[in-house]
Protein backbone atom coordinates (compact mmCIF):
# COMPACT_ATOMS: atom_id res chain seq x y z
CA UNK A 1 0.00 0.00 0.00
CA UNK A 2 2.83 2.45 0.95
CA UNK A 3 5.26 1.44 -1.77
CA UNK A 4 1.39 2.65 -4.27
CA UNK A 5 1.07 5.33 -2.72
CA UNK A 6 4.84 6.56 -3.44
CA UNK A 7 4.41 5.72 -6.97
CA UNK A 8 1.08 7.84 -7.11
CA UNK A 9 2.97 10.95 -5.24
CA UNK A 10 6.10 10.11 -8.02
CA UNK A 11 3.21 9.96 -10.87
CA UNK A 12 1.72 13.17 -9.59
CA UNK A 13 5.31 14.91 -8.93
CA UNK A 14 5.98 14.14 -12.77
CA UNK A 15 2.78 15.11 -14.35
CA UNK A 16 3.07 18.33 -12.34
CA UNK A 17 6.49 19.16 -13.47
CA UNK A 18 5.45 18.20 -16.90
CA UNK A 19 2.13 20.92 -16.92
CA UNK A 20 4.95 23.45 -15.29
CA UNK A 21 7.52 23.49 -18.45
CA UNK A 22 4.58 23.09 -21.12
CA UNK A 23 3.33 26.45 -19.35
CA UNK A 24 6.91 27.97 -19.46
CA UNK A 25 6.77 26.92 -22.97
CA UNK A 26 3.90 28.39 -23.85
CA UNK A 27 4.72 31.56 -21.83
CA UNK A 28 7.78 31.90 -23.60
CA UNK A 29 5.99 31.23 -27.01
CA UNK A 30 3.53 34.34 -26.23
CA UNK A 31 6.29 36.45 -25.47
CA UNK A 32 8.19 35.51 -28.17
CA UNK A 33 5.29 36.41 -30.69
CA UNK A 34 4.77 39.77 -28.51
CA UNK A 35 8.76 40.39 -28.84
CA UNK A 36 8.24 39.76 -32.69
CA UNK A 37 5.44 41.80 -33.00
CA UNK A 38 7.23 44.89 -31.57
CA UNK A 39 9.74 44.85 -33.76
CA UNK A 40 8.24 44.53 -36.69
CA UNK A 41 6.20 47.26 -35.58
CA UNK A 42 9.57 49.11 -35.47
CA UNK A 43 10.89 47.92 -38.09
CA UNK A 44 8.16 49.13 -40.54
CA UNK A 45 8.51 52.94 -38.22
CA UNK A 46 12.42 52.64 -39.26
CA UNK A 47 11.28 51.95 -43.08
CA UNK A 48 8.80 54.30 -43.23
CA UNK A 49 10.98 57.09 -42.13
CA UNK A 50 13.86 55.85 -44.11
CA UNK A 51 11.80 56.30 -47.00
CA UNK A 52 11.49 59.97 -46.59
CA UNK A 53 14.82 60.65 -45.49
CA UNK A 54 15.20 62.64 -49.42
CA UNK A 55 12.28 64.56 -48.72
CA UNK A 56 12.90 67.98 -49.53
CA UNK A 57 11.70 69.19 -46.02
CA UNK A 58 11.94 72.94 -47.36
CA UNK A 59 10.56 74.31 -50.71
CA UNK A 60 9.97 77.22 -52.27
CA UNK A 61 6.42 77.98 -51.21
CA UNK A 62 4.75 77.92 -54.83
CA UNK A 63 1.53 75.86 -54.64
CA UNK A 64 0.10 73.79 -58.20
CA UNK A 65 -1.69 75.80 -60.19
CA UNK A 66 -5.54 75.28 -59.71
CA UNK A 67 -4.79 75.24 -55.81
CA UNK A 68 -8.18 77.26 -53.81
CA UNK A 69 -7.10 78.35 -50.32
CA UNK A 70 -8.97 77.72 -47.97
CA UNK A 71 -12.05 80.43 -47.00
CA UNK A 72 -11.90 79.08 -43.38
CA UNK A 73 -9.49 76.61 -42.25
CA UNK A 74 -9.15 75.66 -38.39
CA UNK A 75 -5.84 76.73 -38.31
CA UNK A 76 -5.17 80.42 -39.21
CA UNK A 77 -2.30 81.29 -41.41
CA UNK A 78 0.61 82.89 -39.01
CA UNK A 79 -1.34 80.70 -36.08
CA UNK A 80 0.50 78.09 -34.43
CA UNK A 81 0.18 74.25 -34.12
CA UNK A 82 1.43 71.30 -33.03
CA UNK A 83 1.84 68.27 -35.30
CA UNK A 84 1.25 64.76 -34.83
CA UNK A 85 2.43 62.83 -37.50
CA UNK A 86 5.62 60.90 -38.13
CA UNK A 87 5.83 61.24 -42.27
CA UNK A 88 9.28 61.89 -41.32
CA UNK A 89 11.71 61.65 -38.03
CA UNK A 90 11.42 65.06 -35.67
CA UNK A 91 7.82 65.95 -37.53
CA UNK A 92 5.74 64.25 -34.12
CA UNK A 93 4.63 66.76 -31.60
CA UNK A 94 6.99 69.62 -33.66
CA UNK A 95 5.63 73.38 -32.71
CA UNK A 96 4.46 74.39 -36.78
CA UNK A 97 3.30 77.68 -37.70
CA UNK A 98 0.73 77.60 -40.58
CA UNK A 99 1.89 79.80 -43.84
CA UNK A 100 -0.60 78.32 -46.02
CA UNK A 101 -4.27 76.17 -45.75
CA UNK A 102 -5.53 74.61 -49.10
CA UNK A 103 -8.99 73.05 -50.14
CA UNK A 104 -8.28 70.08 -51.99
CA UNK A 105 -8.24 66.41 -52.23
CA UNK A 106 -5.25 64.32 -50.59
CA UNK A 107 -3.64 61.13 -51.35
CA UNK A 108 -1.48 58.84 -50.14
CA UNK A 109 0.71 57.14 -52.98
CA UNK A 110 2.78 53.91 -53.09
CA UNK A 111 5.11 54.79 -56.05
CA UNK A 112 9.05 53.41 -57.93
CA UNK A 113 11.24 56.56 -57.65
CA UNK A 114 12.53 57.27 -61.62
CA UNK A 115 16.05 57.84 -60.10
CA UNK A 116 15.98 53.37 -59.21
CA UNK A 117 15.42 53.92 -55.93
CA UNK A 118 13.67 51.07 -53.66
CA UNK A 119 9.77 51.38 -53.56
CA UNK A 120 8.14 54.07 -51.69
CA UNK A 121 5.08 52.87 -49.85
CA UNK A 122 2.28 54.93 -49.26
CA UNK A 123 3.62 58.22 -48.74
CA UNK A 124 1.74 61.00 -47.25
CA UNK A 125 0.91 62.96 -49.30
CA UNK A 126 0.53 64.30 -53.15
CA UNK A 127 -2.75 66.45 -53.47
CA UNK A 128 -5.10 66.03 -56.55
CA UNK A 129 -3.28 69.27 -58.42
CA UNK A 130 0.04 67.44 -58.05
CA UNK A 131 -1.17 64.39 -60.09
CA UNK A 132 -0.65 64.53 -63.64
CA UNK A 133 -4.02 65.10 -65.93
CA UNK A 134 -6.23 64.75 -63.08
CA UNK A 135 -8.31 67.64 -63.32
CA UNK A 136 -11.37 67.34 -61.07
CA UNK A 137 -11.47 63.67 -61.35
CA UNK A 138 -11.24 61.78 -57.68
CA UNK A 139 -8.91 58.95 -57.88
CA UNK A 140 -9.79 55.68 -55.57
CA UNK A 141 -7.58 52.72 -53.86
CA UNK A 142 -5.47 50.91 -56.76
CA UNK A 143 -5.76 53.23 -59.64
CA UNK A 144 -2.59 54.05 -61.08
CA UNK A 145 -1.39 57.64 -61.59
CA UNK A 146 1.35 60.16 -62.66
CA UNK A 147 3.17 61.91 -59.70
CA UNK A 148 4.04 65.58 -60.78
CA UNK A 149 5.08 66.07 -57.03
CA UNK A 150 8.80 67.01 -56.37
CA UNK A 151 8.86 66.40 -52.46
CA UNK A 152 11.32 63.77 -52.83
CA UNK A 153 14.54 62.88 -55.04
CA UNK A 154 12.97 60.62 -58.17
CA UNK A 155 9.71 61.45 -57.27
CA UNK A 156 8.45 63.59 -60.13
CA UNK A 157 7.37 62.12 -63.08
CA UNK A 158 7.15 58.73 -61.22
CA UNK A 159 4.13 56.01 -61.82
CA UNK A 160 2.55 55.40 -58.65
CA UNK A 161 -1.07 53.45 -57.13
CA UNK A 162 -3.36 55.50 -54.83
CA UNK A 163 -3.82 53.52 -51.13
CA UNK A 164 -5.85 55.84 -50.10
CA UNK A 165 -7.74 59.41 -50.30
CA UNK A 166 -9.52 62.01 -48.41
CA UNK A 167 -10.92 65.46 -49.30
CA UNK A 168 -10.08 67.96 -45.81
CA UNK A 169 -7.59 71.31 -45.78
CA UNK A 170 -4.16 71.01 -45.87
CA UNK A 171 -1.34 73.07 -44.55
CA UNK A 172 2.19 74.09 -45.69
CA UNK A 173 4.09 74.83 -42.67
CA UNK A 174 7.31 75.94 -40.94
CA UNK A 175 8.67 73.78 -38.19
CA UNK A 176 11.96 72.69 -36.39
CA UNK A 177 12.12 69.06 -35.88
CA UNK A 178 11.93 67.76 -32.46
CA UNK A 179 15.39 65.74 -33.31
CA UNK A 180 16.99 69.31 -33.92
CA UNK A 181 18.31 70.55 -37.09
CA UNK A 182 17.62 73.56 -38.91
CA UNK A 183 14.04 74.97 -39.30
CA UNK A 184 12.34 73.23 -42.16
CA UNK A 185 10.36 76.29 -44.40
CA UNK A 186 7.25 75.90 -47.03
CA UNK A 187 7.08 71.82 -45.61
CA UNK A 188 3.92 70.50 -48.16
CA UNK A 189 2.33 68.87 -46.90
CA UNK A 190 0.32 68.56 -43.47
CA UNK A 191 -3.47 67.47 -43.33
CA UNK A 192 -5.98 69.14 -40.52
CA UNK A 193 -6.27 65.80 -38.92
CA UNK A 194 -2.64 66.14 -38.42
CA UNK A 195 -2.50 69.04 -36.44
CA UNK A 196 -4.02 70.44 -32.80
CA UNK A 197 -3.42 73.52 -31.03
CA UNK A 198 -0.63 74.36 -28.68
Amino acid sequence: MEEEFKLNKKWTMGFLSLTTAFALVACNDQQGDQKKGEQAKTTEQQNTNSDHMNMDHSSSGEVPTGLQEAKNPTFKIGSKAIMHTNHMPGMEGAKATIVGAYDTTVYAVSYKPTDGGKEVKNHKWVIQQEIKDADNKKFVKGDEVTIEADHMKGMKGAKGTIESSKDTTVYMVDYTPTTGGKEMKNHKWVTEDELAEE
